[in-house]
């Protein structure tokens, strides 16, 4: 088995690595207190092929494979997580979906935009009602004699939802099938009867807008049904895949991130005449965050190198999002626990990166989904 990285995949790390230790990292504090979208820093990674990592070059992107994207992913989720979540749902959710199911013209007409960093895509599957049960959505979406689609209906928690040009919607088209009467489509947020609501007050990743959307009889055309009327679900689950190693990479960023800073504050913080790094309580604590963020990391590389080869990588996946999601949060607590009175003030990061992990065990499927997902795999019993 051979863990090394390629020339390729090491070049868009360091590519990543600075854009974070450079612009991200020291805006990520105001970006944090004042919730402003980060739009510079945003353009600024498309201009670097960091928007649309895996797309085609024929299609604005850097043509890179999984590998890459997760490596580029911590390191911007180092930065900032904030910052991560746009990059991911750009790429995973927006960009990976349409260049799987969509025509050569929609990749064309929404790809290039949003691999370029010229446009923020958003991907609304999420409804007041239904989270995790998604084929409860209300959201219509009825058929006209001329073949268009007129849409009414509400979205809510759709990141980047109050910036975004574009937006990858599923809207029940046939509710009598379930979920089979679920179709995909292609959103331009300019166009009648669409309504965006108030950006959202977050516990954490506050520089990610998030927002409801509406749909006041929007009207699609046949060309903006995204693959083929009534598969939408398995559309929106292919993409979840892919979204979840996003979402672990992110989590190892941000676990990384408390890591290291508490790595650095054992060994200068010094109680009872030595640094606090000697006591064995606290040694303890160090020594399973490592544990914790390697065994993610090596899970999160191989459900992205499976996705890389073209197989399955449904079950990968979620093990990889539940043990990076989690291990996030416990490693943010713990580090936030060592740090004491300095670690929950917000004149250091500690208490914005344990504010941030915590969102990772929630979207793109919860801890609960995930679990769910890894035992019907293994029992085969739904």
């Amino acid at each position: 088995m051979d863990f090394s990285f390629t020339e390729e995949q090491l070049m868009i790390q360091d590519v990543a690595r600075r854009i974070a230790q450079e612009k991200i990292a020291p805006s990520a504090e105001e970006h944090d207190r004042s919730g402003e979208f980060p739009l510079d820093n945003i353009r600024l990674l498309g201009e670097n092929g960091l928007m649309g990592i895996e797309v085609p070059a024929e299609y604005g992107g850097a043509a890179m494979d999984p590998i890459a994207y997760v490596l580029a992913m911590i390191e911007i989720a180092q930065g900032d997580a904030a910052h991560s979540t746009i990059l991911s749902v750009n790429n995973s959710l927006f960009c990976n979906g349409i260049l799987t199911y969509g025509s050569e013209a929609q990749k064309q007409k929404y790809v290039r935009a949003i691999a370029e960093g010229k446009e923020i895509g958003a991907f609304a599957l999420t409804e007041p009602q239904s989270g995790s049960d998604a084929t409860s959505m209300r959201c219509r979406a009825v058929k006209q004699a001329d073949g268009s689609y007129r849409i009414n209906g509400k979205k809510s928690w759709i990141t980047s939802g109050p910036v975004a040009k574009y937006f990858v919607l599923f809207a029940m088209t046939d509710p009598d099938k379930g979920a089979r009467g679920i179709t995909a489509f292609l959103i331009d947020g300019d166009r009648a009867g669409f309504h965006r609501g108030k950006t959202e007050p977050k516990l954490g990743i506050r520089a990610s807008a998030t927002c409801e959307i509406e749909f006041d009889n929007y009207v699609a055309q046949p060309e903006d049904v995204l693959g083929d009327e009534g598969h939408g679900f398995k559309i929106a689950m292919s993409v979840l895949d892919a979204g979840r190693i996003g979402i672990a990479s992110q989590a190892i960023g941000i676990g990384r991130a408390a890591y290291e800073a508490t790595l650095a504050y054992v060994k200068e913080r010094k109680a009872f005449g030595q640094p606090i790094g000697a006591f064995q309580m606290t040694q303890a604590k160090i020594a399973d965050m490592k544990c914790k963020l390697d065994a993610a990391f090596l899970l999160t590389l191989r459900a992205a190198w499976l996705k890389g080869q073209g197989k399955r990588f449904t079950t990968d996946a979620a093990v990889a999002k539940l043990t990076a999601s989690e291990a996030a949060m416990w490693i943010t607590h713990q580090a936030l626990q060592i740090h004491g009175g300095m670690g929950y003030s917000k004149e250091m990061p500690i208490e914005r990166y344990f504010r941030d992990a915590k969102i990772t065990e929630i979207y793109e499927g919860t801890s609960e989904i995930q679990r769910l997902v890894i035992a019907r795999h293994e029992t085969g019993l739904r």
